[in-house]
Formats: C-alpha cells, structure tokens, sequence
C-alpha cells in the first residue's frame, strides 16, 4: 500500500540524517580543526551532496523497494547487490544499536542513573521497543511519527541560532593556530557521520506515492535544508562559547553560556528528540532491506512476509529491533557508530559505481532525473568515498573486511528466491 506522501518522505529524510551527530559536531570538529571547522561543515556538505545526487538519479529509475541494494544488483548481479544490501543491513543495525545508547548518554546529562545499570537498560530497551511497535503498527504511522520527530527536533536548533546570533562573538572565530592537517581524515569520518543515513530512504520505495519522482526531490531537499542548518548551528555554538573544543554538550553549554538554564533544557530535550527520530527512521528502513534480501533467497523465507493486518515487514521489524537491543547493551555509542561509518561507505561506493551502468542503461527512460556532467558526479563520488575510507583506522576496515566475508558465506546459502518458487 502506497501511502507516504512527497512532503512526508522529505521529514523521514531530515528526520534520519539529523540525529546525535549535530549535538556533538560542533565541539568535536572544533577540536579537530578548530575555527576551520565551520567551512569543513560547508564543504562536506557539498561533498555529501555528490552522494545524493548519485542516489537520487538512480532512485528515479525505479518504483521498487531495496535502496542500494536494489541499484548494485540490477547494475551487476545477485551477488554485488547482496553485498551492498549485506552491509546496507550492517549499517542499520549498527546504527540502532549505537543511538539508543546515545539517548541514554543525552538522558544522563539530567537524570545520572541513565549512565549504566537498569536505568539505562530501561531507555535503551524502552526506546527502541517503542520504535519497534511503532513500526509493526504501520508504516503510515511511521511516517506521521516521523515527521513529527523531524519537527520536533529542528524547533530547538532554531531556537538555538535565532536567540545566539544575538550573542554571537566574531573575535571567536579567529585563530593563529596552523590548520591541524594530521586530523583531517578523522574530521572527515565525524562529518560524514553526521550527515550520513539519506541512503536509507528508497529502501521503503515500495511504500511511496510516487518514488520515482518524490525520492530524488526529498533527496535533494534534505541536503541543502541540512547543510543550512548545520552551518549556521556550527556558526552560533563557536561565536558564543569559548573553549567549545572541551565542551562535553557544546550546544546545551553554550546555550546555558548566553540565555540560561531554560534553553540548555530545551536544547537536551531537543537532542534526546533528535537521537530517538533518527533511530525512529532507522528502525523503519532497516527491516525493508532484511525484506528485499529474504524475498531474494537470503535468509529465512519468513522474513520476506508482509503482515496480513499492518502491511508491515512484522517479523523483519521484530528480528532487527532483537538484534540492535542485544548490540546496543553490550556495545558503546562510539564503537557501533564507527562501525555503521565504514558500513556505508561501502554501500555509498557501490551505489555511485551502480550509477555509471545505470546512467547508460536508462539513459531514454522517460521521467528520470539526469546528472549534470553525464558521469563526473559518480565518479567525484567513488573517489570522495574511497578517500574516506582510508582514513579509517585499520581496526575498522578489517571489521568491514569480516562483515563482508560473512555476507559471502551467506550468500552461497542462498536458497530458491520466492519469485522461482
């Protein structure tokens, strides 16, 4: 049933790219870089935007669900695409697991027993079951729940730059300190990380309107609204609070630093928001990819069954949420959210790649978006995200080799697709 509408899918795009990234960028990347920070979230807006734009183009070549995983396997066969969707699965689960231990952290800052013990078992096994009957419920349900969470996680970040500009110190963002060039790579991994999870919107295609049309136009909606928004939040926190490089909360510190208690408040709130849409868009997606994979043959025939009543992926949904809980409690919000980084940037690479294929074989296709520069764009984006990905540690690239060596092994397990049944 095709019940999300255009605007919707834009707020579950903002909804998965705004997350915990933006409440610890700011500190984090002017830790790195210090002042230069600001046009390093500039620029790496732009860059992202070479990703979606590849995604966008192939998102307007087809109605079905499966995202990245769908685009690598019509582009180079079952086991390509099985790869991509392997790790695209990788990604959500990771993902899931690593917020909902960062919604403990953010909860922590107000309520200390949050920090480790039932309490923090409490919010992270609470949350994510929320998300999950959510999601079991109904995709419509979903998508309203998404976009309310998109809202309400934008509201304080406004707050934040309308009521700062007033405060906001230029002198602050100068500095005769050299441009520390030995930390860009890690800069760049902390900056595609939070503007990373708008690969996971064509994953719920099926689900859409008119996907063709309305996954590219979110798409590319998402981004500059995103990048808008981070630069100006990137503006505000290092005009208006010094030594923002220490800072543990830098929104909530500098919100505190220039208006009070009230809006740093408002501001933690609005990060547990944040962390608890994003993982909402996260558990929403995740499950169409186990989907598409189990009614290709991996996995479990059970998986690929549509809830009679819900129309819901159910027992994906369920299987996921399981998954991610068990993760989330025996792993840390940074160890899972590295992971999730080389995870996609496995993914980002195939799909550009798929692109270059695709671009020739729809080249007539009539309706579908087409790229300025015919292929420089997916090529821009193959070497950005190769680029990335040796910036990676090399604990974490052999953590990717391994999740991909398994995908192999499952993939020879394949059993007869429903479609051949």
């Amino acid at each position: 049933m095709r019940a999300v509408s255009r605007w919707q899918i834009v707020g579950l795009s903002i909804n998965d790219v705004i997350g915990s990234g933006i409440y610890l960028l700011p500190a984090t990347a002017a830790m790195l870089l210090g002042p230069a920070s600001l046009w390093a979230v500039l620029l790496a807006g732009f860059a992202v935007a070479l990703l979606v734009l590849c995604y966008a183009q192939a998102a307007s070549y087809f109605d079905q669900p499966g995202g990245g995983y769908l685009y690598a396997r019509e582009a180079f066969g079952p086991f390509a695409g099985f790869e991509v969707g392997w790790m695209l699965l990788v990604t959500r689960i990771s993902t899931a697991a690593s917020l909902s231990n960062g919604l403990a952290e953010a909860v922590a800052l107000f309520w200390p027993a949050a920090k480790a013990g039932p309490a923090r078992v409490f919010i992270v096994a609470g949350s994510l079951g929320l998300l999950v009957l959510i999601n079991v419920l109904g995709v419509r349900t979903a998508a309203r729940a998404g976009v309310a969470l998109a809202i309400g996680k934008l509201v304080p970040l406004v707050l934040f730059v309308a009521i700062g500009a007033f405060y906001f110190d230029p002198a602050l963002l100068h500095s005769d300190a050299p441009l520390p060039v030995d930390h860009l790579g890690e800069a760049a991994l902390l900056l595609l990380f939070a503007y990373a999870g708008f690969e996971n919107l064509p994953a719920a295609a099926g689900e859409y309107r008119n996907p063709r049309r309305d996954v590219p136009f979110a798409l590319l909606t998402m981004i500059v609204l995103v990048t808008i928004v981070y630069f100006a939040v990137q503006l505000v926190a290092l005009g208006t609070l010094p030594g923002i490089a220490q800072s543990t909360s830098p929104l909530a510190e500098a919100a505190a630093h220039f208006s009070g208690t009230g809006l740093a408040l408002v501001l933690t709130v609005g990060a547990a928001i944040s962390i608890l849409g994003t993982n909402s868009n996260t558990v929403m997606m995740g499950p169409r990819y186990l989907l598409a994979l189990s009614r290709d043959g991996y996995g479990p025939r059970a998986l690929g069954a549509i809830h009679p009543r819900f129309h819901t992926p159910a027992r994906a949904v369920l299987l996921l949420g399981a998954i991610a809980l068990a993760l989330a409690l025996t792993g840390s919000f940074q160890q899972l959210a590295l992971l999730s980084v080389v995870a996609r940037l496995c993914t980002y690479i195939g799909t550009a790649v798929s692109v270059l294929v695709l671009q020739k074989r729809h080249r007539g296709r009539e309706g579908a978006l087409h790229l300025p520069g015919g292929p420089l764009i997916p090529i821009a984006a193959i070497v950005l995200s190769l680029g990335l990905l040796a910036s990676a540690s090399v604990k974490n690239l052999i953590a990717a080799a391994i999740a991909l060596v398994v995908g192999a092994v499952i993939y020879k397990l394949r059993r007869a697709p429903e479609a051949a049944v």
